[in-house]
């Protein structure tokens, strides 16, 4: 996975710079501070701060981990139906609805086999996510297809293409926010990550994406106008990764975000050209 290399006032102010660029959650990112920032005379920066970041790849755990936690934890065989510890009946049929019940079943310690398992490769993720999105569209009765690609070698775009979808859409594209959350956590569930995955349905993230490069680039003219910086409106990160990409790409102007999640928000201001 290619790094991207970010600056900040601080180390955490080039992180979320990073993850910016990245458009993912720290949680999916792996970082390398390459320089601490440096404090001059009066509390000014004499050096920024400097990290490399790019997104967490992923490793199956290797198998001797588990033998190595049995011996450390003298676990020497496996725990009998006397020693397994006791759960609650989920309310099934034969079984109680409350931790005391007597009717509690006997459940068998959690098996950490599959936390051993190879991530699935972004192909047969990509058939997950496609079999979701269709059953997800067939549970609600609406006549959606899915489409779904694999770019830059581990980023799936999966996308619900069809009439009457905005039920999954929502106000403002919360539900189709949720969505995407719940298809990544189908696809890449547990500790089966996979490469990164963007959901669409309708067409609404293209034509957000499309929205906001242009108010990008109309913000970016108004900036260099005035040569007053510009505060957009709070957006996720992936949104944030749209316009810092559109203000790359232009001159006179520079972006970086602010605040903290979720009402993090990106600052286009005028160019300071370099001493």
């Amino acid at each position: 996975m290619e790094w991207v290399e970010t600056t900040g006032r601080t180390v955490e102010e080039a992180k979320d710079a990073a993850l910016d660029r990245l458009g993912v959650d720290e949680r999916d990112a792996e970082f390398d501070v390459l320089e601490e920032a440096r404090s001059g005379l009066f509390g000014r920066v004499r050096q920024e701060a400097r990290v490399r970041a790019r997104v967490r790849p992923d490793h199956p755990r290797p198998r001797v981990d588990r033998r190595e936690r049995r011996r450390q934890g003298g676990e020497s065989t496996p725990a009998s139906a006397g020693n397994r510890p006791r759960a609650a009946s989920s309310g099934r049929p034969g079984g109680g609805s409350g931790a005391d019940s007597a009717d509690a079943v006997d459940v068998a310690p959690r098996d950490d086999a599959d936390d051993m398992l190879p991530a699935p490769s972004s192909e047969e993720q990509a058939e997950e996510a496609r079999a979701f999105l269709d059953g997800l569209a067939a549970a609600f009765g609406l006549q959606g297809v899915s489409e779904v690609e694999i770019v830059d070698g581990d980023q799936i775009e999966a996308r619900l293409v069809g009439d009457g979808l905005g039920l999954l859409i929502g106000p403002k594209g919360q539900t189709l926010a949720a969505v995407q959350d719940l298809t990544r956590a189908v696809v890449q569930r547990g500790p089966r990550r996979g490469g990164r995955m963007r959901v669409d349905v309708g067409g609404y993230q293209q034509r957000r994406r499309e929205a906001l490069v242009r108010f990008a680039r109309q913000t970016a003219e108004q900036v260099k106008d005035s040569g007053v910086a510009v505060s957009m409106e709070p957006m996720p990160a992936y949104d944030r990764k749209v316009v810092h990409d559109t203000i790359n790409d232009l001159a006179g102007v520079q972006s970086r975000s602010e605040g903290e999640e979720p009402r993090r928000q990106v600052l286009i201001m005028p160019d300071v050209p370099a001493d």
